[in-house]
């Protein structure tokens, strides 16, 4: 394994530990929301939104996203902020491709960000073991069936012979 494929692994696996850590609680979620229902804000939908973007849950993440990004393209301040935290969330629904392209819009306008190139590594990473992952299922698949071939071959060549 190159040297540039083992770093992609260790930030991964620092990443994935950070995000564990970073679970958002219940209360601090419902408190946000209410916040953010109460007296809304931009701000205070950022940081509801970028709170959700580390939550485990499915419809959280995705919630989190659609904000992030509506944020975005209403002009809001801290747009390099909501694209990293919809890149999070993406990441975490194992969207390793619309992630990586996230962090890359990211350190195009800002390249000395740590966190999204970071963020960028763990999703190469990613996806390299994903494509890894179908390349085996395919030649284990591709192998049955040639196996599957020559025994069907196999016993009509023993069905013929007894003719």
């Amino acid at each position: 394994m190159g040297q540039t494929k083992h770093s992609q692994k260790v930030t991964r696996q620092h990443l994935d530990e950070k995000l564990r850590l970073a679970v958002p609680g219940r209360d601090l979620l419902e408190e946000l929301a209410v916040s953010c229902a109460s007296e809304p804000s931009p701000d205070k939908t950022f940081q509801y939104a970028f709170a959700l973007s580390k939550s485990r849950q499915e419809s959280e993440l995705r919630y989190a996203v659609s904000i992030l990004d509506s944020l975005v393209k209403e002009g809001y301040d801290h747009q390099i902020d909501c694209m990293y935290g919809s890149a999070t969330a993406l990441y975490l629904l194992g969207d390793f491709k619309e992630a990586r392209g996230r962090c890359e819009a990211i350190l195009r306008s800002k390249p000395d960000s740590r966190t999204a190139a970071e963020l960028h590594l763990a999703c190469i990473d990613a996806i390299e073991e994903e494509e890894e992952r179908r390349a085996k299922k395919i030649a284990i698949g591709g192998s049955a069936a040639v196996a599957v071939l020559g025994a069907a071959v196999a016993i009509g060549g023993m069905l013929l012979n007894k003719r």
